[in-house]
Parts: structure tokens; C-alpha cells; sequence
């Protein structure tokens, strides 16, 4: 492909809610301008930007899909994000790359779930915003309805710039208000009052616009497009447009539009510096990183230096992406997004700086995962394989997480929701041969005791030869919460040898760590070892640890013993007209309303909740607040808990705890 000036790129990202037609879209704008032959369609599984295994047979998009094509010698980067909440955050992640942001909506089923959250990103960067009212052709599409519903939500700035020509199957064209174009004979008046609106709304604030709108009825072409940019760039006017990408009708008047109105990238007299905002793992060419470059002209086999660790990378074959392919560019010029392959230490949200002094881009920070589940490899050779691909999809997606519980040695994926980690196991299982199953992860539970009680733990036997003997008594008591285990040794006299003591203490933490209830480990207790006994020939270290073990296990029966569970800091951000449902739903969760904060139409919750009414808490928000709420969680504490629930603990327990083991 040529290589662009600045201003002539667009950097182009279409944000809406699943299914709303963006894919397709992106394909009506890459075959109307002549980048592929015929019309590619998701249901055929061969569009340019749905192109992974998983969108493929999901038919939907789960990762960014980037294309390049050039309309009236502009080139149009088209940025297709997912659009289903567990996958947002790529789409969040791709906007640093945008400089413009299209929000699809069908016209059939209106505004989406996501739709909300998708503004907010395009809000934070502050990217002007265009509504496209698609899939006009289908059965109860409303292009009013979805206008009146656009401006209900985010305004009366919110203006059309086109109008649909029919409904439904009747959908026959597509009238331009800016050039007052394509208008038949019945909608004359129609349009002339959209026109007028559109025309006051570009002249709004702008005294010389306002003087010739008063004069003349309307501002001339040039005036209302560079108003127009002017206006959406500085976020003062939302434009709605319509189309119908399955019969790619009206793209032509959106490619149009994104040529004349929307941004081009900033320039930048700096030297080279590049962003990357997304990372590709393929089975053949490896990693692929793609970027944009920020400042400066990046050049084939250029060296920069990752500015997070310092190491030096070389950029070769310089590309630009067209889905899955690549094609080659001799260079890269300010604003314009690349494709390289084969980086050995960048990933998502480095900068690459050709200088000492270059200054770091800022990252999107992914949200806290919302859901864990155990992952267990369900073979030898699948256990062996499992990690190294799954550092590939690490790679991939910055939202997962992948680590091992030090309270119960699981394993654990963390990810956006279950629909996120079965895409997860699904590409472990069609890209690397790797087949693993999910559970839901065990609690870490620990186990406490609430008084002191006192206890001795004598161990005897005799078999021939020499035998066994140890004998100690010991005071356990609680200690404070997060003291762990804590050890004393109170004897004087000799009544115990020193060269045995640490063998009482060794054989009372292995105990705790055993548990005493439910098999889960004994915490913030301290014991005090007072007295004993021992036999010059029978006494060993092996005897005092059966011994500790024994007194540690007869004082547990007086020491009110407990069980603590994992208390989580929870936040929850939602609209506030879900604030109450939600915080009646902490209650039921056994959750403490620990503050709230208001900022606009957005409620913030803070609480401190169970972990384990936390297991199903993402997917369960999703439903409760229409996709439009999102919450961060932490481990706060631990705290006792609750009888009745303790009994249901300790029944389900698998490990017996009193056994006796002498071995």
C-alpha cells in the first residue's frame, strides 16, 4: 500500500453493542471502496476483520479487527471492536489507535446493552462520536425511534445528517442533508426541516454562521462540513447517519462522511515514537504487534527502544493490517496505524522510542477480572503443554489472568466473565491441542480458635528394641487477626530438652496446617508450650512432633474452634437508577454497605462482601443493570463465619481431619 500523510489518514473505531452490524459494516465500507471484490458477510465466516477460529464459529467479534482502504485518496483504517461485555475491554484498548469513534446501532433492536459503556471509553479520550443507525432494511426498524432514543440518552445534539428513504424492506435510498441530496418528491419537506435543524445546530454559537443562516436560510456547502467537523471534533455535535451494510446501501455517503468530517491524527514534529494497542499470537509468524505511530516517520528495519523494559527493538517488514494479512509499507508516517511481526519483549501498551528522552504514551489499564474458575488439565501431555500456550493467550488478552492460589493450590483463569474463559478453553483446545476443564474455585477458608484452653500430648509405644516416647503440655489461645501461628516455649528445668523443642513446635504447625474442622488451615493462634516429659533412650524429634500433634488436636476440642472466610473490598459502578436493587443485592449476599458516592448519573458502591457470594457476582451484575454496570474486587479481610453456614462447611469438607496420623 502507499504510504499517507497525516492528514490524509482516518482512524476510524466502530463501538456498539453485539450484533449491531459492525463487522458487516466494516465490510460495506471495504468493498464499496473497492478493497475486496464482492460483499464478504459474517454469516459466510469470511469477513476480513472476523477472521479468528472463535468469531468464526461464534459469529460474533471477540477481538479487534483492523483494515485499511483508501476512498477519494484518503486512507480509511477501520477498527471493528466486540461489542459484548466480556470482551469490551479490547475494544477499550483499541481506542488509544482512534481518533474518531462510529457507535452502530441497530435500528430493529435499538440501543444495546454495551452501548452505554462504549460511550463512556469514547468519552474518557474525549473522541468526537457519530451515531450509525444500521440494518435499516430489517423488520420493526425505527430510524425515529433510534434517534429519539439517541438524544433521550445522550442529548439534542445528537443530530441527523441523513434520512432513510423507506422502511424495512421498502428501504430503497438514503437522503443526504448536508448536500440536500437523494430527496424524493414526498419527503421534500422532511428534509428541508431536518436540513434546517442540522443547519442551526452547525451555526449554533458561531456568530458569522449565524448571520448567514438568518439571510439566507441556510450556510453554504463548504460552511457546513468544516462547522460540521469543527463542532463533532470538539464534541458539541453528534451526528447521526444511516445505512443498511447488508445491502451496502448508504455507505458510500459514510465514506464520504468520514473523509470530509471526521479528525485526522494530530501531527507531531517529534522524533519516531510508536503506541502499541494491540497483540496478536499466530501459530506461524509468531507475535504480531500492532501500532500506531505517534510522532515522527518510522522506516523499515528502524531500531527503537521499549521505553517499559529498556530493550532495543528492531522493525522489519514494516506492514499495514487488512485483517489477518498483511501488506507491506516501506514506511509509516505520523497517525497512521502498522503491523509488525516478531518483537521479542513488547507487548500491549508499550512505547517504542527512537530516543533516551522519549516520554511513555499512557496504557489502558484492563479491569479487574470478575470471575475465577480452576483450570485442570485433563491429561499428562495436556498438562505439560498448558502453560506455555497459555502464556500465548496471556499475551493476546490483557484482561486475563492466569496464577496459582496459595490457599488452595489451584490453579486459577480469571477473566471478564465464563462466556470470556470457554473462548479461553475453546482456542487452548483448536490452536495448540490443548484440552483443560473448568470448576469453580475452592474458598480459602481458614480455621481460628476463640478461647484458650490448655492440653497434653503424650506419645508412648513400645514394639521391641527401642521405643517411642514425648510428652508435652501446651496452652493455645487466640492471637491477633493476621498473626498467623505463633510459638512460645515456656519450659525451664530441662523438663523438655532443647533439641526436642522445635520438633513440639514443627508438630503443631503441621497439625494447623491440617486443619481442625474442615480441613482448611488453623491461623491467629498462639501456643505456649509450659511443661512435659521425656525418656533418656526412648525420646526422640520424631516422638516430640506425634506429641505436639496430639496436644495441639486435645486442645482444639476446648478452644472454640472457628471458621473464617475471605472477605472482598468490592466497587461497584452502575447508573443510579440501578443503585438501590444493588445494594438490597449486597444485603442478600451477607455484604456491608461501606460507603457511596455519586458522580453525575453514575452511582459508586463500595461494600465488603463474602468472596464466596462473589463467585457469579459479574455475570449477575450484567443482568441486574442492563450490561451497563462494572465493579473492581480485592481481598479485604478475614472474619468469622456464621454458624449456619459453618455446619454446610464442614459437612461438605472432603479431607478427614481427625485422623489419627502416627506414621
Amino acid at each position: 500500500m502507499q504510504v499517507f500523510s497525516t492528514a490524509d489518514v482516518r482512524n476510524v473505531a466502530l463501538l456498539g453493542h453485539g450484533h449491531s452490524g459492525k463487522t458487516s459494516l466494516t465490510a460495506a465500507l471495504l468493498h464499496r471502496a473497492g478493497a475486496t471484490a464482492r460483499l464478504l458477510k459474517v454469516d459466510e465466516g469470511n469477513t476480513v476483520t472476523d477472521y479468528d477460529e472463535e468469531e468464526i464459529a461464534r459469529k460474533m467479534t471477540i477481538s479487534t479487527g483492523i483494515a485499511a482502504c483508501v476512498w477519494k485518496k484518503t486512507k480509511l483504517n477501520l477498527i471493528d471492536t466486540p461489542g459484548y461485555n466480556p470482551f469490551l475491554h479490547d475494544a477499550r484498548a483499541a481506542l488509544a489507535a482512534a481518533d474518531a469513534a462510529l457507535i452502530v446501532i441497530d435500528a430493529a433492536s435499538g440501543i444495546g446493552i454495551s452501548t452505554h459503556k462504549l460511550w463512556r471509553y469514547a468519552e474518557e479520550l474525549n473522541l468526537p462520536v457519530a451515531f450509525v443507525i444500521n440494518k435499516l432494511d430489517r423488520e420493526r426498524a425505527s430510524f425515529s425511534s433510534v434517534v429519539e432514543a439517541i438524544r433521550s440518552a445522550w442529548g439534542h445534539m445528537a443530530v441527523p445528517v441523513q434520512l432513510p428513504v423507506g422502511a424495512e424492506k421498502n428501504l430503497t435510498g438514503i437522503v443526504d442533508l448536508i448536500r440536500m441530496a437523494g430527496i424524493p418528491p414526498e419527503m421534500e419537506e422532511e428534509a428541508k426541516q431536518a436540513h434546517e435543524t442540522l443547519v442551526e445546530a452547525v451555526a449554533e454559537g458561531k456568530d458569522q454562521l449565524m448571520e448567514e443562516f438568518f439571510s439566507t436560510g441556510t450556510i453554504g456547502l463548504e460552511h457546513i462540513i468544516s462547522g460540521l467537523a469543527e463542532e463533532m471534533r470538539e464534541r458539541r455535535i453528534f451526528p447521526i447517519l444511516s445505512v443498511s451494510s447488508t445491502r451496502n446501501l448508504g455507505t458510500e455517503l459514510l465514506a464520504d462522511f468520514i473523509v470530509e468530517v471526521m479528525p485526522a491524527p494530530k501531527t507531531s514534529t517529534e522524533p519516531v515514537s510508536v503506541f502499541v494497542f494491540k497483540t496478536a499470537v499466530d501459530p506461524a509468524a509468531g507475535r504480531v504487534t500492532y501500532f500506531k505511530v505517534m510522532s515522527g516517520t518510522l522506516k523499515e528495519d528502524a531500531h527503537l527502544r521499549n521505553l517499559r523494559s529498556g530493550s532495543d527493538e528492531r522493525l522489519a517488514h514494516l506492514s499495514v493490517p487488512f485483517g489477518k494479512a498483511q501488506q507491506a509499507a516501506p514506511e509509516i508516517r505520523t497517525g497512521d496505524i502498522g503491523v509488525v511481526t516478531k518483537l521479542k519483549d513488547t507487548g500491549t501498551g508499550d512505547t517504542l522510542g527512537s530516543t533516551p528522552d522519549a516520554v511513555p504514551f499512557p496504557a489502558f489499564r484492563p479491569p479487574e477480572p470478575s470471575v475465577s474458575y480452576a483450570v485442570t488439565a485433563k491429561s499428562r501431555n495436556d498438562e505439560n503443554r498448558l502453560s506455555p500456550a497459555l502464556a500465548k493467550i496471556l499475551e493476546e488478552d490483557i484482561a486475563l489472568r492466569f496464577f496459582r492460589d496459595e490457599g488452595t493450590n489451584e490453579y486459577l483463569l480469571a477473566g471478564n466473565g465464563v462466556a470470556h474463559l470457554e473462548v479461553v478453553v475453546s482456542r487452548l483446545k483448536r490452536r495448540y491441542g490443548v484440552e483443560v476443564e473448568l470448576q469453580s474455585p475452592k474458598i480459602p477458608y481458614r480455621e481460628t480458635v476463640r478461647a484458650a484452653a490448655t492440653a497434653q500430648g503424650r506419645h508412648k509405644k513400645q514394639s521391641g528394641g527401642h521405643g517411642q516416647f514425648g510428652d508435652c503440655h501446651i496452652t493455645i489461645e487466640p492471637a491477633s487477626r493476621g498473626a498467623g501461628f505463633e510459638f512460645v516455649n515456656r519450659i525451664f528445668g530441662g523438663a523438655i530438652p532443647k533439641q526436642f523443642i522445635p520438633a513440639v513446635e514443627k508438630g503443631i504447625y503441621e497439625a494447623a496446617q491440617r486443619g481442625f474442622l474442615a480441613g482448611y488451615p488453623v491461623v491467629d493462634f498462639r501456643v505456649t508450650l509450659t511443661d512435659g516429659s521425656y525418656h533418656d533412650v526412648d525420646s526422640s524429634e520424631m516422638a516430640f512432633k506425634l506429641a505436639g500433634r496430639k496436644a495441639f488436636r486435645a486442645a482444639m476440642e476446648s478452644a472454640r474452634p472457628a471458621i473464617l472466610e475471605p472477605i472482598m473490598k468490592v466497587e461497584v459502578v452502575a447508573p443510579v437508577e440501578f443503585a438501590g436493587d444493588l445494594m438490597s443485592d449486597f444485603s442478600g449476599r451477607r455484604g456491608r454497605i461501606s460507603g457511596t458516592n455519586l458522580n453525575g448519573s453514575m452511582q459508586t458502591i463500595h461494600a465488603l462482601v463474602p468472596m464466596s457470594e462473589m463467585l457469579s457476582y459479574g455475570e449477575d451484575l450484567t443482568s441486574q443493570t442492563q450490561g451497563r454496570g462494572s465493579f473492581h474486587m480485592e481481598f479485604d479481610s478475614y472474619d468469622y463465619v456464621p454458624p449456619t453456614h459453618t455446619a454446610k462447611i464442614i459437612a461438605t469438607a472432603k479431607t478427614p481431619v481427625h485422623a489419627d496420623e502416627e506414621a
